[in-house]
């Protein structure tokens, strides 16, 4: 039998208690400011694993990616100017 997952929204999935386990032992920081050691530490494989040189983070989906970039360039109450066809606005 063919087990599906679904990744389309984090509030589809429900953690294993091996993840919940993970979850209560993982060391916290401010990933806003750069100090969340799992955050870190994901970026750095990531970084490693593409043969980059900076750390990045794979996504799942572009909505996303799309999501990522605008949060990191723009804050909120911000205004973001877009062509009337661009895919974000869909």
């Amino acid at each position: 039998m063919q087990k599906i997952i679904d990744i389309r929204s984090d509030t589809k999935t429900k953690p294993t208690r091996a993840m919940y386990q993970a979850m209560i032992k993982a060391e916290l920081g401010d990933e806003q400011n750069n100090e969340d050691p799992s955050v870190l530490k994901l970026q750095e494989m990531a970084a490693k694993i593409l043969g980059k040189e900076e750390a990045g983070l794979f996504v799942s989906s572009g909505s996303m990616g799309n999501l990522v970039t605008l949060m990191t360039r723009a804050q909120s109450g911000d205004s973001v100017i877009v062509e009337s066809e661009c895919h974000i606005l869909r």
